[in-house]
């Protein structure tokens, strides 16, 4: 359980990265507003989900 935990944490923090830059690339390129505001709300959500991750495999370890 513990693996699938550390792996899962790994890959939720990566896919936040991942649309962060994303994110970040839309903002400044001619890109419309909307798709930058979408792609910050899925950071935010990843970024919930990836913290969930990281204390659900802190808290196997103990």
């Amino acid at each position: 359980m513990q693996t699938a935990l550390y792996y899962l944490a790994t890959l939720a923090t990566l896919a936040v990265l991942v649309v962060l830059c994303l994110g970040l690339y839309t903002l400044l390129g001619k890109s419309t507003a909307s798709l930058s505001q979408k792609l910050m709300r899925w950071r935010v959500g990843l970024q919930f989900l990836a913290i969930l991750l990281i204390i659900g495999f802190v808290l196997i370890n103990r």
